[in-house]
């Protein structure tokens, strides 16, 4: 059986969409990381075995619903990120 295939389709997305739009800005590597998977819980998980399944059988209008979801869930996520870096919010989720 080959399990190692199988992944869920927008793990990829969400990595690109962050490695070409915020690295290099405020967030270090680690919390980059931790953005990814604040994305990623946002949006359905769809296990697929190769990306080029899920592709084919899309239509162009899907595939741009595809990015525009992912786009904001990066997004949403990017700005949680920043929000846990105020001070204020530090200080309170440690009490």
């Amino acid at each position: 059986m080959e399990l190692d295939s199988i992944h869920n389709y927008y793990e990829r997305l969400v990595f690109n969409e962050i490695r070409e739009n915020y690295i290099g800005k405020e967030l270090s590597e680690e919390q980059l990381t931790d953005m990814a998977c604040l994305a990623l819980n946002q949006i359905p998980p769809r296990y697929i075995r190769y990306d080029i399944d899920m592709s084919f059988f899309m239509t162009p209008q899907q595939h741009h619903e595809v990015e525009q979801k992912v786009a904001l869930a990066v997004e949403t996520a990017y700005h949680k990120m920043l929000d846990l870096e105020k001070p204020e919010v530090s200080a309170s989720l440690q009490d």
